[in-house]
């Protein structure tokens, strides 16, 4: 993809920037320059603040880098301070899980929007060198199973936390309609030669969600509120999303760095222990049994999502094939394939039932002598139904096992 400057209106201190290709564009706004107090003076010239903010005349710049999500600079005045540059913005939504959420989750202290769109987040202090990815990439390298299961139970804890805030503060119906319509588009953009709609279930409530949830936001028992990914902003979402889709994000960084750490811990108990440990603090109705229900998508579908929006981060920056999520993605049609033979005894329930139910129909009222094959039927299909429920693929389970 190609990157251009373009003359689109900017606030003092930045310049706009189109970022193209495969079909995909969108707009980024970054800073000129940022060396000294008169630069950042003229950043936030024309943004308007919020929350708490230190006053720019008071700060100096100790240094500017740069991660996947944008520019980082470190300010210095009475103590230190974190600007976090946005260059595609966000959802609209940061302040509001930073209000919601600031007693369980680690939250900007303020930032600052221009045109009703987040630009700069400022932090108090974040410290990078305690997350709990650094201790969970140690002890994958280290084969230390209990440790790394303590590790994920705490930080599935801690997620199931921030969605039990969330619970009470926005919640909207279930939108599998346009949950599929996205990752159709998806597909079609990388013309993906796997296919994946799934029904849902009722259970998965829209609500207020991090989006893109990995080992390097938490710390000491919290989860950092932190900037949205480059895929945001290439595939803009449309909808709101279930509280199992931040869970699919933490899972697929757990197999990001199960990979790149070539750990031989089993990762299906690694999966188990970060589930349990959001299960264990989230929202009943939204870890429910009929969540996790692959046969309507349960966790695998958002994780199937979070290797495409791996895949196109790629493409975007030309880096190659992202793993391990093109691996991931080819074990998706045995596992389909798997799910399709086992609506062989979905089916043959359905038809059971409906037998038993026309028996009685047709023999109502029916005499004693007319009553086995009905009842048979009818026993034969919930029998068939527990059945078909009981053979769904477990959401520990990860893709790669079903060859």
């Amino acid at each position: 993809m190609s990157l251009q400057e373009i003359s689109a209106p900017a606030p003092a201190g930045f310049e706009s920037f189109s970022f193209a290709g495969i079909g995909m564009t969108c707009k980024m706004i970054e800073p000129l320059k940022l060396e000294s107090r008169y630069d950042w003076v003229t950043i936030v010239s024309e943004l308007r603040s919020w929350g708490e903010v230190p006053e720019p005349s008071t700060l100096e710049v100790s240094s500017l880098s740069e991660d996947d999500r944008g520019p980082i600079a470190i300010l210095r005045g009475e103590s230190e301070w974190v600007a976090q540059f946005l260059p595609w913005g966000s959802d609209g939504f940061l302040r509001k899980r930073a209000k919601f959420a600031s007693s369980t989750c680690e939250v900007p202290s303020g930032g600052y929007s221009w045109e009703g769109n987040d630009l700069i987040l400022i932090w108090n202090e974040i410290n990078q060198e305690n997350t709990l990815k650094i201790e969970i990439s140690e002890s994958l390298q280290n084969g230390d199973l209990d440790r790394s299961r303590k590790l994920l139970l705490e930080c599935g804890n801690s997620l199931g936390r921030y969605h039990q805030m969330a619970h009470s503060a926005r919640i909207t119906p279930p939108d599998p309609r346009r949950w599929n319509k996205r990752i159709e588009g998806l597909e079609a953009i990388l013309r993906s030669q796997s296919i994946w709609r799934a029904p849902h279930s009722r259970d998965s409530d829209c609500m207020l969600g991090i989006g893109d949830v990995r080992f390097d936001d938490f710390r000491e028992g919290t989860v950092r509120i932190g900037r949205p990914r480059l895929s945001d902003a290439l595939f803009a979402p449309d909808c709101s999303f279930p509280a199992i889709r931040d869970l699919s994000s933490l899972v697929h960084d757990l197999s990001r760095l199960h990979f790149e750490n070539s750990s031989e811990l089993d990762i299906v108990e690694l999966r188990s222990s970060l589930i349990q440990g959001w299960r264990d603090s989230a929202p009943e109705k939204w870890c429910s049994d009929d969540v996790f229900y692959s046969h309507r998508g349960g966790l695998a579908v958002w994780e199937y999502e979070q290797c495409l929006l791996d895949v196109i981060e790629a493409v975007s920056h030309q880096s190659g094939a992202p793993q391990p999520a093109t691996t991931i993605i080819g074990y998706v049609a045995p596992y389909q394939k798997r799910m399709f033979n086992n609506r062989t005894f979905g089916a043959l329930s359905m038809m059971a039932a409906f037998f038993g139910i026309a028996s009685l129909i047709n023999t109502f009222p029916p005499s004693i002598f007319e009553m086995p094959i009905p009842i048979s039927s009818l026993i034969a299909s919930m029998v068939l139904l527990r059945y078909y429920r009981g053979i769904a693929p477990p959401p520990e389970i990860p893709f790669t096992r079903f060859a």
